[in-house]
């Protein structure tokens, strides 16, 4: 293991896949949903809802040996009549399944598809959000910042406005409504957001956070978080 080793987190839908991967050793994902990049050293697993107390956590993880692409229906021969068994899958071969103590728990209920990291943000990730790599320095920044002065923000975060979903690099789910924090230079391209400079960001991290803070209050303060990745209202 080696600190820039890559990491896939990919969702992990049904108990029967689980299965699959922990007993025989591979796990599927489809062709025209692939993430960017087949290669990478390590998957590891998000649970989602249908795995009850260990849902939105990412338990094990296992080596990645390798892929071939085949049909869902030579995957799974058993489920010929599926809607989609002749589309073409990616079969991920994977070493023994590895449990990862303590899990990287969801403290919020959220979407998520795939998410690219590296083995040492793996190894050090308390929740979901400290595996993002995507958004450079100024971004991770201010991600910190907010965290150490009490401000629970999720990366990588799905926003829709006016029927089109963004993903943008920064939110603070509110009270009412969501705060999109954007950096000038990296423009998600969603009207309303609190904008920095990274200059602002790295001359005066402070006055963000105040500014922050101030439209976090306008907006009935910060949804709450519940802690063990069990997410309020769901």
């Amino acid at each position: 293991m080696h600190p820039e080793d890559r990491v896939l987190v990919a969702v992990m839908n049904r108990p029967k896949d689980f299965e699959v991967a922990r007993d025989e050793g591979w796990y599927r994902i489809p062709e025209k949903h692939a993430p960017r990049g087949m290669f990478f050293e390590y998957v590891a697993f998000y649970f989602t809802g249908a795995f009850g107390e260990e849902k939105w956590a990412v338990h094990y993880y296992a080596r990645c040996a390798g892929h071939e692409l085949v049909t869902r229906r030579t995957l799974l021969p058993d489920e010929p009549d599926h809607p989609r068994a002749d589309e073409l899958y990616y079969k991920m071969q994977l070493g023994p399944l590895q449990r990862r103590e303590p899990p990287i728990t969801s403290q919020r209920w959220r979407r998520i598809a795939f998410i690219h990291t590296t083995w040492d943000r793996f190894e050090a990730a308390e929740e979901i959000n400290d595996l993002f790599v995507e958004g450079g320095e100024f971004v991770d920044r201010l991600y910190h910042a907010l965290r150490e002065a009490g401000m629970a923000a999720e990366r990588r975060y799905p926003v829709r406005d006016a029927g089109v979903e963004y993903i943008v690099d920064l939110a603070l789910p509110c009270r009412e409504g969501i705060l999109v924090v954007d950096i000038v230079d990296r423009d998600s391209g969603l009207p309303g957001s609190l904008r920095f400079s990274v200059e602002q960001i790295g001359e005066d991290p402070g006055a963000c956070l105040a500014s922050i803070r101030a439209e976090v209050h306008w907006r009935g303060g910060i949804l709450p978080r519940v802690p063990g990745g069990r997410a309020s209202g769901t």
